[in-house]
């Protein structure tokens, strides 16, 4: 536990931090299990669940939640598993 005063507001601050960390990472994952159900699903109704999951991603990217690299990664392969699904 913290003694100064500063370390016990940084403690209350990354506390803060990490509940809405983890609830952008928490809706980045639906969003992302939801495009991928739905492409499994229906491939012409995709494209408002793949623009959803693009959005989470961008946001977790942006907040520094994930690094750009794994946001571009992610949104690669959704977009290749669409075109796989709807080349069927």
């Amino acid at each position: 536990m913290p003694n100064l005063q500063n370390a016990k507001k940084a403690l209350r601050v990354s506390d803060r931090k990490k509940v809405l960390n983890d609830k952008r990472r928490r809706t980045m994952k639906e969003t992302v299990k939801a495009a991928k159900a739905v492409v499994v699903k229906d491939a012409k109704a995709v494209g408002k669940e793949l623009a959803l999951a693009y959005q989470a991603i961008d946001k977790a990217a942006k907040r520094g939640i994930i690094k750009p690299n794994a946001a571009s990664r992610k949104k690669s392969r959704l977009a290749k598993a669409v075109k796989k699904s709807s080349a069927k």
